[in-house]
């Protein structure tokens, strides 16, 4: 097969690592340039199965503020962000609205809930 390698920064912690990913076929083989061990793990999950936090907001009925921020309470196959985002945009929730409070249950069959960010007072 065909052996490939990949740049990429870390984002695990601040320092920012620049991490070398040789990949074998679309299979991980190893990576260098990581200084702890998490580096190496975000690097494998990386070019193997991505996943991020999603970040948005929904609307709120009888609030002081017309949108509400909300977000993951962790991380989504980043092939499903799309799917998510318009489930996340057919979502009205009535005020009063607390921080941590779950807007969705489990996000598209994810099993990750989606929280509120804010607090949002009835009018």
């Amino acid at each position: 097969m065909s052996e490939t390698i990949k740049e990429l920064t870390c984002i695990v912690c601040p320092i920012g690592c620049t991490l070398r990913v040789t990949m074998d076929g679309g299979k991980f083989v190893s990576v260098t340039g990581n200084t702890c061990p998490r580096g190496a793990k975000y690097a494998e999950t990386e070019m193997t199965a991505p996943r991020r936090v999603l970040t948005s907001t929904v609307k709120v009925s009888g609030g002081h503020l017309p949108l509400c921020p909300v977000r993951t309470k962790g991380d989504i196959p980043k092939e499903m962000l799309f799917e998510a985002m318009r489930a996340v945009n057919q979502v009205c929730i009535p005020a009063p609205v607390s921080i941590g409070q779950v807007v969705i249950e489990d996000l598209c069959g994810t099993g990750v809930p989606l929280i509120a960010t804010r607090e949002i007072h009835s009018v």
